[in-house]
Formats: C-alpha cells, structure tokens, sequence
C-alpha cells in the first residue's frame, strides 16, 4: 500500500498528510524527518479505523505546498488538491462516520482522564495563544472549533452540549443546505480556502492533534493502562 502524502512546509517545519487516510499526519523539522514517521502513523490509523494493514507500507509526495503559517504549531491552510471536485454521496458518509466517531472516541477520552485540570506540561506560546495544558483545557479547545469549521463553509453551527453532540447537529444543518456534496470551495477567514472535503479532513486531524496530546499527557501523570486508547495509537 502506498500511502501518499500532501507535504506542507514553512521554513524547517514539516506536517505531512496521509491524503488517503484523512486526518493522519505526522510533524518533523524536515519533510524527510515526518515522512519517516508516516508508517508508524498509518498503522495507527488503520488500527483506529478498523481496517486491515497491510504487510507492506511506503511513502510518496504527491502534493507540496510551502505556508506562512506556523506549522511547527500545527496551523495549516493547505487545501489538498484530492479534496476538489464533488463528493458522491457515499463518500462523504463514510467520511462524517470518522468525523462522528472520532468525536466520540475524543469524548471518552477526555472523561476518562482521572483529574482533568491536572498538568504535567510546560507553558508554551502558539499562535491561538497559551497551548492547552490540561485534559480540561484540550477538550473545551477541540470543541470550539466546531462552529469555526463548519461557519468556514457557511452553516451556522455552534460549540453547545459534547464534541460529539455539537458535531452532529453541525452535520445536521449542514445537510439542510441544498447542493452542499457541490463541494463548493469558499474564500474562509484569513484568506484561506475551505470546502466541504477539507473541513471533513480538519476534523479528524485537529481532534488527532490533540488526542495525542491528552493521551500521552494522562499516561505521564497517571501511569500506563490508566486512560482507554480509542485512537489506537500504541495497540
């Protein structure tokens, strides 16, 4: 299985994208550091997804684009050039079941999580401002952009109830608006081009970002086994 890649840059700051497997990405100080990183992380993806893994994995760039943006902070703006052009009506419900999903496995997760206003990590600045820290702090900062996302491609959706609820009424609205497989692409915020493929693809990957993040963080204060790992990431 060849896994290809979307490589965004910005100075030394690599992310990589699986563009087959929408969410998986890996980050390096150079596109050759994060793609050695791709296999490991596709075989975490495919665990989470269910699906079968193959013996066989390799790596190819089929698309490199270079930001302003703070890629060392996981900003993005890159549009995949697979993510243009309709989506048939299967496709995209193969896709909102991972966006739904994934929500769900977040939420579980976090509830998990023994004392979620613990902190073990250091304070650093992002771009958005003082990372999230905390379990507390990660979850309330996946949720928020709900109503960012969806709002780039013109459904008003909001951050109310769970991740999972939020998401789902999201899609809901989402799916009142005639046309919307049209995958029509829209000038978003900052100058940055959104369609409705791409904000399927940021939902898996922001919420990958910092699953990871909250994961390993309660493993390093609570000990192995003493948070679930839905996104599979070590079995």
């Amino acid at each position: 299985m060849t896994i290809h890649c979307v490589w965004e840059h910005n100075g030394g700051d690599s992310l990589v994208y699986a563009s087959d497997l929408p969410g998986a990405f890996t980050r390096g100080a150079s596109g050759a550091s994060a793609l050695e990183k791709m296999k490991t992380e596709a075989t975490a993806y495919l665990r989470w997804a269910g699906r079968e893994i193959p013996a066989d994995l390799s790596v190819s760039v089929i698309q490199e684009t270079c930001s302003d943006l703070e890629i060392r902070d996981a900003d993005s703006d890159v549009l995949f050039e697979t993510e243009k052009g309709p989506l048939r009506q299967e496709e995209y419900e193969a896709l909102k079941e991972l966006a739904l999903r994934s929500a769900r496995d977040f939420l579980s997760l976090y509830q998990a999580v023994p004392d979620k206003r613990h902190c073990c990590l250091p304070a650093r600045k992002t771009f958005y401002g003082q990372r999230p820290r905390t379990a507390s702090e990660m979850y309330t900062h996946t949720k928020s952009v709900n109503s960012y996302y969806f709002g780039e491609i013109g459904v008003a959706a909001d951050n109310h109830g769970t991740i999972a609820e939020c998401r789902a009424r999201g899609f809901s609205l989402l799916e009142q608006q005639p046309d919307y497989l049209e995958n029509t692409v829209f000038p978003g915020s900052y100058g940055e081009k959104w369609n409705l493929h791409k904000v399927l693809r940021r939902f898996l990957w922001h919420d990958r970002i910092h699953a990871k993040a909250m994961y390993r963080m309660a493993v390093a204060s609570f000990g192995p086994g003493s948070v679930p790992d839905p996104f599979r990431f070590e079995h």
